[in-house]
């Protein structure tokens, strides 16, 4: 019981911060809008700075389960890179658009805190890690700035869906940049 409790904050403060961002998440908030008795929230995170961090691990946590590389088809070739991108691009401003820009005004938030920011940042490289293996899997030959560059393209994209147009066609983006870096 005291877990789902846990959980349902930590999913409700990531909601909130997506939608409404850094300034937005208080603990009384995200009480009331999980429908908590007043006071859940800081039990399980005493400080907002606790609460920061417990956001910070639930989207690394949420994020490697729900992109696991153990789970993912493999891709062996560049069409199937583009659509897998694509896909991807689909969820992070689909079903998980809070989480994206939560994660974002994270990133911004903590850019200056070395103690917060790295779980973000270390989920970062681990992603990166997980896209290189792809990468080069597909075919692409020198896979370290090939990710480098498909990786800003993506982050470009997801925010211009998130914040300037939601219906943007990413795949003519996402196909151009793929057969490009395949052809450096």
């Amino acid at each position: 019981m005291a877990a789902a409790t846990r959980e349902r904050a930590l999913e409700t403060a990531v909601e909130l911060l997506g939608a409404e961002g850094v300034r937005a998440l208080t603990h009384a908030r995200v009480d009331e809008r999980a429908g908590l008795p007043p006071g859940s929230t800081s039990n399980w995170f005493r400080t907002r700075r606790a609460l920061l961090g417990g956001i910070v691990d639930w989207i690394a946590e949420h994020e490697r389960a729900d992109f696991d590389p153990a789970a993912t088809p493999a891709i062996t070739g560049l069409d199937q890179l583009i659509e897998s991108w694509c896909a991807l691009v689909e969820l992070q401003t689909g079903p998980f658009a809070a989480r994206t820009r939560a994660r974002y005004a994270l990133f911004l938030e903590l850019a200056g805190d070395p103690d917060l920011g790295e779980p973000l940042r270390r989920q970062r490289r681990e992603f990166e890690r997980w896209t290189e293996q792809i990468v080069t899997a597909a075919g692409i030959a020198d896979p370290a700035p090939a990710t480098r560059a498909l990786m800003a393209l993506s982050d470009g994209l997801l925010l211009h869906r998130l914040t300037v147009d939601p219906t943007l066609d990413m795949r003519p983006a996402i196909e151009r940049a793929v057969r490009a870096l395949a052809r450096s």
